[in-house]
């Protein structure tokens, strides 16, 4: 059955709307939905792991439930696998994206040369949801282990940083990252988070993945851009084994992100998709 377009627009509406309830209930804290993570969710029947939005929509429900797991699967998966979904227990909703002009939907507009995709929701449970499944024997990495490897990481991204200053920002104007000094941060995952977080900012250079880097401090544009990185940086913090925390700077964009987010239930469909192009990139990037 084709949903409807109210329907698709509802879909938006219910994903954002719990995005925005969970930022507004760890704001007093600075904590936000993609912190104190698991990992990163993945799909335990097909061993792929979520991106982008359902990155996020996992950790937040995950967090919310208090899943200490980030394996997931749909109901049907569990079945197959021969754990079945325990009665009583609620599935998450995480979204796929389907092509415009495919069997039963309408064909993409003439003026566009690109494929259109719309939103569609599917349902999936946690491993902590069904009975008799253990959990895998994971490989781990000691803390030293960890940063040397973040440390390789972010060594071998084409991107000039510089150690210089008492505060983090990138540049646009001389394609440059600069830092305080290491020793300034309160422990190398605060480093290599907020490292991670100018690093992302970087990406949107024109030579690079082209993001509209020129918004002012208030504007609507840069609180995207803002959330792009933050978004980002928690994607790359999970893929490095590195713990995102809650950073008190965040309070200065807090109302802006709540503010685009409540305006547009597409914005951080768009924020999600950005950030995990740019983890992408960089991962493509770096001379490991």
């Amino acid at each position: 059955m084709t949903t409807s377009p109210s329907s698709r627009r509802d879909l938006y509406e219910e994903v954002t709307q719990q995005i925005v309830t969970a930022i507004e209930a760890g704001s007093g804290g600075f904590e936000l939905p993609w912190h104190h993570i698991p990992g990163l969710p993945k799909n335990l029947a097909s061993d792929r792991p979520y991106r982008g939005i359902n990155t996020l929509l996992l950790w937040l429900i995950g967090n919310t439930r208090g899943y200490a797991t980030p394996f997931w699967a749909t109901f049907k998966q569990w079945r197959e696998l021969g754990h079945p979904v325990r009665k009583g227990e609620t599935s998450a909703t995480v979204v796929f994206w389907k092509q415009l002009g495919s069997a039963g939907e309408e064909a993409a507009s003439s003026e566009e040369d690109r494929p259109r995709f719309v939103a569609r929701a599917y349902h999936v449970f946690n491993a902590a949801q069904v009975d008799g499944f253990e959990l895998p024997l994971l490989p781990t990495l000691s803390d030293v282990e960890r940063i040397a490897a973040a440390e390789t990481f972010f060594a071998g991204l084409p991107i000039t940083v510089h150690h210089d200053q008492d505060c983090a920002f990138y540049r646009p104007s001389s394609d440059s990252v600069h830092l305080p000094a290491f020793s300034r941060f309160r422990n190398a995952q605060a480093y290599y988070a907020t490292r991670g977080h100018e690093s992302v900012h970087a990406t949107g250079h024109k030579d690079r993945l082209d993001r509209d880097l020129s918004g002012r401090f208030g504007s609507n544009a840069y609180a995207m851009e803002e959330l792009v990185a933050e978004l980002g940086a928690a994607f790359l913090c999970a893929d490095l084994g590195i713990s995102p925390e809650p950073r008190p700077d965040h309070a200065a964009y807090l109302a802006s992100w709540l503010e685009v987010l409540k305006a547009d239930s597409r914005a951080i469909f768009t924020a999600a998709g950005k950030a995990q192009a740019a983890v992408d990139w960089l991962h493509a990037s770096s001379a490991l």
